[in-house]
């Protein structure tokens, strides 16, 4: 693969280009929420979510697997092309790279760090501004270092998860167990803030685990972008990911999440999941190059792209109101029989209002508003017009 910078490459169909990022940002948006959601329905919050995941009964393992780790990697993956675009342009723009990104790394920490400490224990994009921040400046080395890179992390990735493998089978199973009190269903607002900080250190160990992981899907997003893999010359590239996200990895990985279930999660969240949203955004990419206009469902899911930060936020914000004690606690009062079929509706009830509220926006503003503020810090901080 090789970088493409010449004018030819870049103007080729743009707007197909952009519509077919949108798009896929936002199928990452409301494919992290088909995951998280059934964290938000567990009456105990992410330690029963994760305590429960070998417990899971077989209509809740085929839908969890469905999402499990495919939109993260999909997300993640997103966040590299963002990185190589910005890269592009600035050098159109005749600006040092990587510049002023730093600024951009620190307002993406905020967010995040608002995220954690407010929504959601689990948030991906503290990570995301730290392995941002790493991966701008790996961009500006040569092609050949940037391949070594990748390389690296994808060995160093595989190799701490057979250690953690390893670990786990020596500990043998775990139990439950249980606590006295429950802030997910009887903490106030902030009790539950208070919480994540005191268990930050055990709950922001996914975010240094997947370290290399992040490390390897961005760089490898900004290679797939340069190599052309929105472009029609990019079709044997695309038909690559097609076989091996949806011929090979996805099959591993529902076999061995719905037949295995939960101790399979290693090796389907950060093991072939990863290769499965690979296939996805090369059937989006390849789809919107057949059929340019979006239709219908095209153009809402590129509305929630283009307000992903936004929407990212306020799923999280929903989902809490719906399912936590400092809101309407829904989680706490569904019997066990029912949990499946409650947390579909919650996912459904969520995604539609992320959808309307990401449509209505737009019609009267031309970006998100956590978009907004974000694009007035930086300008403030930067001076930047």
């Amino acid at each position: 693969m090789t970088e493409t910078d010449s004018p030819r490459h870049a103007a080729a169909n743009p707007a197909h280009r952009l519509v077919a990022l949108d798009v896929l940002r936002g199928i990452a948006i409301l494919g992290t929420l088909g995951t998280n959601i059934w964290i938000f329905t567990d009456p105990d919050g992410l330690l029963g979510y994760l305590h429960g995941l070998g417990d899971a009964g077989w209509a809740e393992r085929v839908l969890q697997q469905l999402t499990q780790g495919k939109f993260l990697g999909l997300l993640t993956v997103m966040f590299g092309i963002g990185l190589a675009i910005q890269q592009r342009s600035a050098r159109r723009g005749g600006r040092r790279w990587p510049g002023r990104y730093p600024v951009r790394a620190g307002l993406l920490f905020l967010d995040g760090l608002v995220n954690f400490v407010f929504l959601a224990e689990f948030d991906v994009l503290t990570g995301y501004a730290l392995t941002g921040l790493i991966v701008a400046y790996l961009l500006a080395t040569s092609e050949r270092a940037r391949r070594r890179w990748l390389l690296g992390a994808v060995a160093a990735h595989l190799a701490l998860l057979t250690l953690i493998a390893v670990a786990l089978v020596a500990a043998g199973p775990g139990s439950r167990g249980t606590v006295a009190a429950n802030p997910y269903a009887d903490g106030s607002f902030l009790e539950l803030a208070a919480f994540r900080l005191q268990n930050a250190a055990a709950f922001r160990t996914e975010t240094l685990v997947i370290l290399p992981l992040s490390i390897a899907l961005f760089l490898l997003g900004a290679r797939l972008f340069r190599a052309g893999v929105f472009e029609p010359e990019g079709a044997p590239l695309r038909r690559r990911l097609l076989l091996l996200g949806f011929g090979i990895a996805a099959p591993i990985d529902l076999i061995a999440g719905i037949g295995i279930g939960g101790n399979a999660v290693l090796l389907t969240r950060y093991g072939t999941a990863p290769l499965v949203a690979l296939g996805i955004l090369a059937l989006v990419a390849e789809l919107y190059l057949r059929r340019p206009e979006p239709g219908f469902a095209g153009r809402r899911l590129a509305e929630v792209g283009r307000t992903a930060l936004s929407c990212y936020l306020l799923q999280n914000l929903l989902a809490s109101v719906l399912c936590y004690g400092w809101g309407l606690g829904l989680a706490a009062r569904v019997e066990p029989a029912a949990r499946v079929p409650f947390t579909v509706g919650v996912y459904l009830a969520v995604a539609l209002a992320v959808l309307g509220c990401a449509h209505l926006w737009l019609r009267r503003f031309p970006r998100g508003p956590v978009e907004w503020l974000w694009h007035s810090g930086y300008r403030a901080l930067t001076g930047e017009r």
